[in-house]
């Protein structure tokens, strides 16, 4: 029943991110393909409104002001009975950061500068709406 209740209501997403320009670029590409979005500004405000939003999926900075999203990130697996999905966006080459990353549970580990299509193709698999993924809007936003 909450299946079938999921599947009728667009599926909702939380970007954690502190840069303004990142932050709406993926929130105009994410509403494009239909999905709801709600944004943090830091790691708190991300904590807060994971726990109030109850999102279907995480995009999480991991350089942030207040909180890191790995402090974000190890609180959400810590505290949370269902585990979020959860994708991690930085601008850091370090592969310690990725293996850690990883290691706390992370769905996908994506480095800045990103093709959005990448980031699309990875939202659409992690929700199960792959087939959701259309070439031709993903360049309205732009």
């Amino acid at each position: 029943m909450a299946e079938d209740q999921m599947e009728s209501e667009a599926k909702r997403i939380l970007l954690v991110d502190d840069d303004h320009e990142i932050v709406e670029s993926m929130r105009l590409a994410l509403q494009a393909k239909g999905y709801q979005v709600v944004v943090a500004r830091d790691g708190n405000q991300g904590l807060a409104m994971a726990e109030r939003e109850d999102p279907d999926l995480v995009i999480l900075d991991m350089m942030m002001p207040k909180r890191s999203g790995f402090l974000v990130l190890e609180r959400l697996r810590r505290t949370r009975p269902v585990p979020l999905r959860i994708i991690m966006i930085t601008a850091n080459e370090g592969s310690r950061h990725k293996a850690y990353a990883e290691m706390l549970g992370v769905d996908d580990y994506i480095r800045k500068p990103f093709a959005m299509d990448r980031l699309l193709a990875s939202v659409g698999r992690l929700l199960g709406q792959s087939d959701k993924t259309d070439e031709s809007k993903s360049d309205e936003g732009e």
